[in-house]
């Protein structure tokens, strides 16, 4: 797995002493994950199992990574046959 990269999170029920190191190391590796190589596309799930973070969480974390204090990257996503989604980063 890579480095860590200090990400910023915020919400209103976001505890920084509680969050911060989970949600970071997640958003880390989704973004690792997503960025290489960029344009592979992932489901929720596939990113999930590689990651240990829930679905749900790794939802978040992909809009995280849109967040313009966290890379701006550019996310697609594409809706599959019986409403499965892929998510791909195209630009870092």
């Amino acid at each position: 797995m890579p480095v860590q990269a200090e990400f910023a999170f915020d919400g209103e029920t976001y505890d920084p002493h509680e969050d911060y190191e989970r949600l970071n190391t997640s958003l880390d590796r989704v973004r690792w994950l997503m960025a290489h190589p960029t344009g592979r596309w992932w489901t929720l799930r596939a990113l999930s199992d590689r990651t240990g973070s829930s679905e749900a969480g790794v939802s978040a974390r992909i809009r995280d990574l849109r967040k313009p204090r966290n890379g701006g990257l550019v996310v697609e996503h594409e809706r599959q046959a019986g409403g499965l989604w892929h998510y791909r980063v195209t630009r870092i």
